[in-house]
């Protein structure tokens, strides 16, 4: 069983005397500066001049370019996406890296696949939050957190766990469950599911609208079928709070069950199949070949994700905005 950490493990005055410079100022970054800084963390922000920093500097931060913020700072979150990390790192936040500050990043993959190797001296941590970052922000303010993987990689100055677990409760974590994973496996169960279930997913919705639609169904009724309703979303929820198995008994009817139980093995072809294309999935994870392919595609502007715009399905989307727009929402009071 991996330890898993709440509230009453973390010591929040652990953090009293730090400044944490959060660099990049989008899907977590904003999120976990406003959270931090309502916990009363002091708080900075490191970002070029952009969008972000406009909308940091509105927000009522310290905005400073991201070597400067690293100078400053003595926790340096790195809230950047993956591909850049390295190159970034080199050019703004390695020479501000002195002897006793920390490093923290929300996904592993820089260190897990060594694009980045820290100073020995410094503090290396993970903290990685399981939802985006306005779930994270939400459900602060909701009183609650979303769960989280961490870890310390290195702890250059005996209190890397203190200041993680002060971190993790600040950004609310501890309240649900910091759950304690090696970079490795949380770069590797991250992209297992990026790369395996969410395509599995999604490909499967396209491929069933478009069977319904050329069979001749209305494109708005079936779409509302499959996941426009957001029925879906809410099996999934459910299936996170009682288990798989538990919300298939207790959510679905007996004819859903047969259908489930008749399909089981030929849905997605057969299971052999199936775990031989995850087994190849995890390998390339696991051995770099992903991580590689990932820095090709945005040292050329990422020419397969450009592919797969193209191709996929236009009338999904056409669809979904009708429908999105043919919807009503709760009606709201004055």
């Amino acid at each position: 069983m991996a330890r898993i950490f709440y509230d009453a493990d973390a010591d929040p005055a652990a953090l009293r005397d730090e400044t944490v410079a959060v660099l990049g100022y989008g899907i977590q970054g904003r999120p976990q500066a406003l959270t931090l800084r309502d916990s009363g963390v002091t708080v900075i922000v490191g970002n070029r001049a952009d969008a972000y920093r406009d909308q940091a500097d509105r927000d009522g931060f310290d905005v400073l370019p991201p070597d400067e913020a690293v100078r400053r700072g003595t926790i340096i979150l790195l809230l950047l996406p993956d591909e850049v990390q390295a190159e970034i790192f080199e050019r703004d936040v390695k020479a501000g890296l002195t002897a006793g500050k920390a490093l923290v990043f929300a996904h592993g993959f820089a260190i897990r696949y060594r694009l980045i190797v820290p100073p020995s001296d410094v503090d290396c941590l993970l903290l990685a939050p399981r939802l985006p970052g306005h779930y994270l922000r939400e459900r602060y303010l909701g009183g609650w957190g979303v769960p989280a993987f961490v870890s310390v990689e290195h702890d250059a100055t005996g209190r890397a766990w203190s200041r993680l677990l002060a971190l993790a409760h600040a950004l609310g974590v501890t309240r649900c469950g910091a759950i304690e994973v090696s970079f490795a496996d949380e770069t590797e169960l991250d992209h297992f599911s990026e790369h395996f279930t969410y395509p599995l997913i999604f490909h499967a919705l396209e491929i069933a609208f478009e069977t319904l639609v050329d069979a001749g169904y209305p494109p708005e009724a079936a779409l509302m079928e499959l996941h426009g309703s957001g029925e879906l979303g809410q099996v999934l929820l459910a299936a996170s709070r009682e288990g798989l198995y538990s919300m298939i008994a207790s959510h679905a009817s007996p004819a859903c069950q047969a259908g489930i139980a008749h399909h089981w093995e030929s849905a997605v072809g057969s299971s052999a199949a199936m775990r031989q294309q995850a087994e190849t999935v995890l390998a390339s994870i696991r051995n770099g070949r992903f991580a590689r392919h990932l820095i090709g595609e945005h040292a050329r502007d990422y020419p397969d994700r450009r592919r797969w715009r193209a191709e996929r399905s236009s009338r999904l989307e056409e669809t979904e905005a009708r429908l999105r727009a043919g919807l009503r929402g709760p009606v709201k009071s004055g």
